[in-house]
């Protein structure tokens, strides 16, 4: 059996604004409901016994609340390693909801917050009690359903800017590759964010060694992921003062083993900006600091900084900036510019 609507039409599936009417959705509380989720949770078993430990569930906040509670703990009790990353784009009510019900990770609203204020407001809620404690949020600067105004427009800057957003603020991060590796920014009309010749539709072959291919950065940023514990732990990203209403500063701290990054992104990239940022040195165990030694991960350079607030350049060449911040004694001369 299938929903149908009052006029005895087969009701198909929506996530709105978007309609899927080539899409029959299952009836999930029809007489034959336990056959059906146990059917259902056949097909995921079958493929966790062949080795298979993550599923992204497509719009999952369009079926029962029930049926993911009871799927998931069901999966979990023979396998608890098995991930689930919901694709809900959808109220935040509800993608919490699905948190809570045990879904591992969650598509975020990431992709449309560009600008430095909302940004900053949205790391906030998502990184900290008490949504931190059942809500694990996955950042994506692309999906192949999604290439976002600020892609087709920004150019090469922006692509950078909104990979180092999303691979250093949070824990979990995720690109559509081939497509933001190799700059592409054509949208099938104007206004739309689905990508003209989608692969969703056509085989493409992707030229992966091109010479303007974002790769390399990709990788940088994953090594930077990898080697600093800051970014490995669940701590929040600290934003921090800086007087330009473009640029957005955050650093990750532990604690634990004093690591700290500084990591400063222009929202809006393409010209040379020389941002003043003002560290909050309390919360990061500087206090006490008389300078502070910062090694860029990006280029390996080093930098001696005064702790009452040190200026950062940001290019169109060079619209991220990320460093591995420490105290200094200063012995030497002044800070210098990063």
């Amino acid at each position: 059996m299938v929903p149908s609507s009052a006029d005895g039409t087969i009701q198909y599936a929506e996530n709105p604004p978007k309609k899927y009417q080539d899409i029959v959705p299952f009836d999930f509380q029809c007489d034959q409901w336990r056959q059906l989720w146990e059917a259902l949770g056949g097909v995921v078993r079958f493929w966790v016994e062949r080795g298979v430990r993550i599923f992204r569930v497509d719009n999952p906040h369009t079926k029962p609340f029930a049926f993911w509670e009871w799927l998931i703990a069901d999966v979990h009790r023979a396998h608890p390693e098995v991930l689930f990353l919901s694709e809900a784009f959808t109220r935040p009510k509800t993608m919490y909801r699905l948190a809570k019900l045990g879904f591992t990770q969650s598509y975020t609203y990431f992709t449309w917050r560009t600008e430095k204020r909302e940004m900053a407001a949205y790391l906030e809620e998502v990184t900290t009690p008490p949504i931190a404690d059942f809500f694990r949020p996955n950042f994506w600067p692309n999906t192949p359903d999604i290439l976002h105004e600020t892609l087709q427009h920004g150019g090469r800057p922006m692509f950078m800017a909104r990979l180092a957003l999303a691979a250093l603020a949070v824990g979990n991060w995720g690109i559509y590759g081939p497509a933001m590796e190799l700059l592409e920014a054509t949208p099938v009309k104007p206004g739309s964010e689905e990508y003209l010749d989608s692969e969703k539709y056509e085989i493409k072959r992707w030229d992966l060694d091109a010479p303007h291919s974002l790769a390399p950065f990709i990788r940088q940023l994953n090594e930077i992921r990898r080697t600093e514990p800051s970014l490995s732990r669940v701590r929040p990203p600290l934003v921090q003062e800086t007087d330009d209403p473009q640029v957005l500063a955050w650093c990750r701290h532990d604690p634990l083993g004093g690591n700290r990054v500084l990591v400063v992104v222009d929202m809006a990239p393409g010209t040379t900006r020389m941002t003043r940022i003002t560290l909050g040195r309390a919360a990061l165990g500087l206090e006490s600091a008389e300078g502070i030694l910062a090694h860029d991960l990006l280029t390996g350079a080093e930098h001696a900084w005064a702790t009452d607030g040190i200026t950062v350049e940001c290019s169109a060449e060079a619209p991220v900036r990320v460093f591995r911040i420490a105290p200094l004694d200063m012995t030497g001369p002044g800070a210098t510019p990063a």
